[in-house]
């Protein structure tokens, strides 16, 4: 893997976790109760849905 490569699968897993982040923060609280979801764990969630 090339450098470029590295830091372009990087800078898309970075994009993804912001946008997964964001997207959790901001549902609704009963959906977010529904899926069993706390919104103020919103970046532990997508960290550990984006990057293991």
């Amino acid at each position: 893997m090339t450098v470029l490569n590295t830091v372009r699968t990087a800078v898309q897993k970075r994009v993804a976790y912001t946008r997964l982040k964001r997207q959790l923060r901001d549902m609704p609280q009963q959906t977010a109760i529904d899926l069993g979801l706390f919104r103020e764990d919103a970046a532990i969630t997508a960290s550990k849905a984006i990057y293991g």
